[in-house]
């Protein structure tokens, strides 16, 4: 059984250089009797960098622990007892520090405001996420909710309060305020930050909640009955505000307005374009429809009306063949323009005619279905169109 190893960052969250010893390595990952990287746990991931051995530099790119061992991977093989230098990748340490405080800051606001519990965290490369049980079941809140919790959170960031992280002893861990109990029962390690989050947690911190740096709530969302919270601190908040700072001028300008007036001006726009284009489709279909009637042909008991219609979408020659059908109810249509997979197929008859539009389309060779006064499919090319035509034309003749 191998050593425990000293985890290093319990005492130091910021040392990012140290030096230990190999205890084994097997299969490419590599034991040490001390270390600073931290292996993925509680949903914050591991650390990166690199560890030095007789003037060779091993790149780690994941580290776990299995007990009380923690294994860095390094895609080689160094003999027991070497003496290695580790170098922590800070950029990618502290990002997950404020990201993993950030989790803390709000789940213990969510706690004071709301009662509710955090039951998992996932922390990923671009954002973060936290699910929460809420005590009347609900999975989401209005925008006011979400307002007044990151208000509140930045407002215990700006405070600079000190985060301490330690191991109490037994008796004075049952005498903490934790915000739930641990998942652990041995060496159990808690943070707080200030006056107001306690908990037990094994990850690493900022010295002070000033150093989370800015928290942005993204999104929250029901998630297998609970809520969902997206979420980013520190650096990548900040780049993040840039960026929309930079789109909402930009739309602003765009739209000849200040960033108060840009959303009513934009619902301007929109409502202006909708009418635009409701009022193209009703053009479209009416040129459409004086199409149908030129080539109208009669069949008997009715009138057959074809065409291949390159101007429309799929959605306007629905309602062409619908219109036709509203003026005549003695009109067969049999009707295509351009799809996704060639060819946009539409057959459809009067009340006063007996044919099975649907049989008729997949007689025809095209895929689709529908019922027998109205089908719609596909085609790849006019094919279809042309059989389904010659089929109700020989049927005449």
């Amino acid at each position: 059984m191998l050593t425990p190893t000293d985890r290093l960052y319990y005492d130091d969250a910021y040392l990012t250089a140290f030096d230990a010893a190999i205890l084994s390595c097997r299969d490419g990952w590599a034991a040490l009797n001390r270390s600073a990287f931290y292996p993925t746990s509680g949903g914050q991931p591991f650390d990166t960098g690199v560890l030095t051995a007789e003037g060779t530099d091993y790149a780690v790119t994941d580290v776990q622990v299995q007990g009380n061992v923690v294994w860095h991977r390094i895609g080689a093989s160094i003999l027991e007892g070497i003496h290695v230098h580790g170098r922590i990748d800070w950029p990618r340490r502290f990002d997950h520090m404020q990201q993993h405080a950030g989790d803390h800051m709000l789940a213990g606001a969510a706690w004071q405001l709301f009662g509710a519990t955090t039951i998992g965290l996932h922390m990923g490369n671009e954002v973060s996420s936290i699910d929460l049980s809420f005590p009347d079941g609900r999975t989401r809140l209005n925008d006011e909710e979400i307002d007044r919790w990151e208000m509140l959170v930045n407002e215990r960031v700006q405070q600079d309060d000190p985060i301490r992280c330690w191991f109490p002893k037994p008796e004075e861990l049952t005498a903490l305020p934790l915000r739930k109990p641990p998942t652990v029962k041995e060496h159990v390690r808690v943070v707080a930050m200030g006056d107001y989050e306690m908990v037990a947690c094994g990850g690493t911190h900022p010295r002070s909640t000033g150093q989370i740096g800015l928290v942005k709530i993204l999104s929250c969302a029901p998630s297998r009955g609970n809520m969902r919270l997206t979420f980013i601190s520190g650096m990548r908040a900040t780049k993040y505000m840039a960026r929309a700072c930079r789109c909402a001028h930009s739309v602003a300008a765009a739209l000849s307005s200040d960033l108060d007036g840009a959303l009513p001006a934009l619902e301007r726009e929109r409502e202006a374009a909708q009418g635009e284009r409701r009022t193209l489709q009703a053009q479209l279909t009416e040129v459409a429809l004086q199409l149908l009637q030129a080539s109208a042909r009669p069949i008997p008991g009715g009138v057959l009306y074809t065409g291949y219609y390159p101007f429309l979408s799929p959605a306007q020659l629905q309602s062409a063949a619908t219109q036709l059908l509203r003026q005549d109810n003695n009109a067969l249509a049999l009707l295509s323009c351009p799809g996704k997979s060639g060819r946009t197929l539409v057959f459809c008859r009067g009340d006063a005619l007996s044919y099975d539009m649907a049989a008729l389309l997949r007689a025809s060779g095209a895929r689709g279905g529908g019922k027998p006064d109205f089908a719609q499919g596909s085609a790849p090319d006019d094919t279809p169109l042309k059989n389904a035509i010659a089929q109700i034309t020989n049927e005449k003749e």
